[in-house]
């Protein structure tokens, strides 16, 4: 054999042994981070915490390590700095080809981040740099902080705020030294059932965080998905930029055509896409096609006009067959201009203890499902009769199709709608969410009811519906990217008991809502009607002046239509078709009248006390009857019921001999039976007024 040939074989071999070798070595994974990486608070660590998950879920061709070490701090000059410990050694030693960094939890405690926070970015860097001394070619990730819930003992003395500053920060970090962001917040903030202790999760915690790398590192996120709000039969907002999005596998090539338009995108690392459609005017039915190179999703019979999103309570969920006039109602057999689309509770929230596999849907957010459902009768029976009779009213009108979406839960707390973000930075209502089942900012009843219904439940903090933020986490916020018209809401019934609190948590609301869809929609509401309890008065008053200090906001008077002793009054064409009078007039700018009589003042002439109402109102009662409903307070704090009589648009009250009256109310009994209404036959609504 020539010399030539034994050299080659030599070489063959050694690229043999070298490729064997190769395909051998497996990919390291350094986790780096602190006592949530190192997996405090399970029972097995070793066996539990997100790197030993994550282990199993990459296989046997990477090595993942756990280099998390308790207490941990990112800054070298914080009370426990990372950089000191044993673990760090350990981390640089092993030379990663990829390393995951989560750190800076611990740094929003006062002894750090007041002193040292001007170091974060540079110390960041400095360890990240470190890694790359260490191997050149080690990928790298940051990640932004899983979270920190307000039970927190620090929450509201600095970490809430010194938290939100580390997270701004990160990105920034990720960028500047070429490494990838990963999210562990999005995934995790809506969970406080997983984090006992309000910091550390627990062993399904962990695994979410694994799956999160996971995802990240391996581009797999599960291929092409769209939220369940893309359905077949959907409405989608005409006039509006149309937002087609979803999930995809990472850098998967997206392909969206509707309507004749086409367009492309790709899906970031994160696996999100979203598109842009233009504008478009009302029409259909259409098909909306969104494609990858390994799936097609196909959806038929959509329709552009306006989408109002229905919320509230038991009274917005009341469905059109139990309503007075249901059965009639039933008999409409068609309207192609209606569709529905209603969010099915898995539970209701009535006097029943909730089984195991109910309690653990609720803690994973899946609360509702449903999708969007052409008009039928049976379609139609099932759906709010308020919300119906709305938007019946809306198309008829505007000859449009209209889009209505019910997203409602009987006896549920405003502050079960707030997003939990805007909770803990108001300063009343981050208190709504400490310990709430035992809490006096939430109603006896409603905190009665939960207990009822998690009798089963083993989990500290189980979830609830009527817990702050719960319905915004699992209904709301699956809507805030899909454009919609405006929204219509019917609660207060389960806040009752604080009127004051509520005039807060409603402006909280309505603005919070406009901020997350990022336009200034309208809010139509419905006031409390009618029921023997004592508070209602003061609480529809306190409804009535939330027009003045919520802009873009108006009332639709209920109180004439309640039933004395039960809290669902089954009068809900009335309430619909008023909200609807609100909606033509102020959104759609017809010329209809939509409020009842509107009182501006009240003054004392002679032993009379003259009530003005707003100009060109035309004053009269219910069926012609006498006026009643008024009654005056006495400078000793005495309640008079007085006679009065319409004199075009003003009211005039008899005061009886010798009274000094400061005060005018009008059908301020709990159950009222108060009469005026004008020219439409609309009500005039609960108020209190000083005399001048």
């Amino acid at each position: 054999m020539s010399g030539n040939r034994i050299l080659l074989l030599l070489c063959l071999l050694v690229l043999m042994n070298y490729g064997a070798s190769a395909q051998n070595e497996k990919v390291k994974v350094a986790c780096i981070g602190n006592s949530v990486t190192y997996g405090a608070g399970l029972k097995s660590p070793e066996t539990a915490s997100y790197p030993t998950i994550l282990q199993n879920l990459l296989g046997t061709s990477y090595e993942v390590r756990n280099f998390g070490f308790s207490g941990a701090t990112l800054l070298k000059k914080g009370h426990k700095p990372y950089y000191k410990t044993d673990v760090f050694n350990k981390a640089m030693s092993f030379k990663a080809d990829v390393a995951i960094v989560h750190l800076g939890l611990n740094d929003t405690d006062p002894r750090n981040w007041p002193e040292y926070r001007s170091d974060f970015e540079a110390d960041y860097s400095w360890l990240l740099d470190t890694l790359k001394k260490q191997n050149p070619k080690v990928k790298l990730y940051v990640c932004r902080l899983t979270p920190i819930f307000s039970e927190h003992p620090r929450f509201k003395s600095g970490t809430r705020d010194w938290y939100w500053q580390i997270q701004e920060l990160i990105p920034a970090i990720a960028k500047a030294n070429q490494a990838q962001l990963i999210d562990l917040n999005t995934p995790l903030h809506n969970r406080p059932d997983l984090f006992a202790d309000n910091l550390h999760p627990d062993q399904e915690g962990a695994a979410i965080i694994a799956k999160t790398v996971f995802q990240n590192l391996t581009g797999d996120f599960g291929g092409l998905k769209l939220p369940m709000v893309f359905s077949d039969h959907m409405v989608m907002q005409r006039n509006q930029p149309i937002p087609v999005y979803g999930t995809a596998n990472a850098n998967e090539q997206v392909e969206v055509t509707f309507n004749r338009k086409k367009i492309s995108t790709t899906a970031g690392k994160d696996g999100g896409w979203k598109v842009m459609l233009p504008a478009m005017p009302h029409g259909g039915p259409y098909e909306l096609s969104v494609q990858t190179k390994s799936k097609n999703i196909l959806l038929k019979d959509i329709l552009l006009g306006d989408v109002w999103l229905s919320s509230g309570q038991s009274n917005m969920a009341f469905p059109l067959k139990k309503s007075a006039t249901g059965k009639a109602e039933a008999q409409v057999s068609s309207n192609p201009l209606l569709r529905f689309m209603l969010f099915n509770p898995t539970a209701e929230t009535n006097n029943e203890t909730w089984d195991e596999a109910t309690l653990d849907k609720i803690n994973k957010l899946e609360f509702f499902s449903g999708s969007w459902q052409p008009y039928s009768a049976t379609t139609a029976a099932e759906f709010s009769a308020v919300a119906y009779y709305f938007g019946k009213k809306i198309a008829a009108a505007e000859k449009v199709p209209v889009g209505l979406i019910q997203v409602a839960v009987g006896g549920s707390t405003i502050e079960s709608w707030i997003d939990r973000l805007t909770l803990a930075h108001d300063p009343l209502l981050v208190d709504v969410m400490t310990k709430w089942r035992k809490s006096d900012f939430i109603q006896e009843w409603a905190r009665g009811r939960a207990d009822v219904n998690l009798k089963n439940a083993t989990k500290v903090k189980q979830r609830h519906p009527y817990e702050p933020a719960y319905n915004y986490e699992s209904g709301i916020d699956k809507l805030v990217d899909f454009p919609i018209k405006g929204v219509i809401w019917y609660q207060g019934e389960s806040n009752a008991q604080n009127p004051e609190l509520y005039a807060h948590s409603f402006e909280v609301l309505v603005n919070s809502w406009r901020e997350k869809w990022g336009y200034q929609f309208p809010f139509y509401y419905v006031q409390l009607s009618g029921i023997d309890r004592p508070s209602w008065p003061y609480f529809r008053d306190v409804q009535r002046k939330l027009e003045k200090t919520v802009p873009n906001s108006y009332m639709a008077v209920s109180s004439d239509l309640g039933d004395s002793l039960d809290v669902h009054p089954t009068r809900k064409k009335e309430v619909g078709e008023r909200l609807a009078l609100q909606a033509l007039n102020h959104t759609y700018k017809r010329s209809v009248v939509s409020n009842g009589p509107v009182a501006v003042d009240a003054r004392k002439v002679g032993n009379r006390v003259v009530v003005d109402f707003a100009p060109g109102t035309i004053l009269s009662t219910k069926d012609k009857a006498k006026l009643i409903g008024f009654e005056v307070i006495t400078e000793k704090g005495n309640r008079l019921m007085v006679p009065g009589i319409i004199v075009k648009n003003k009211v005039q009250l008899v005061i009886p001999a010798a009274q000094k009256v400061k005060t005018v109310c009008y059908s301020w009994q709990p159950f009222s039976k108060a009469n005026l209404v004008n020219e439409a036959a609309l009500p005039a609504s609960t108020f209190s007024m000083l005399i001048q």
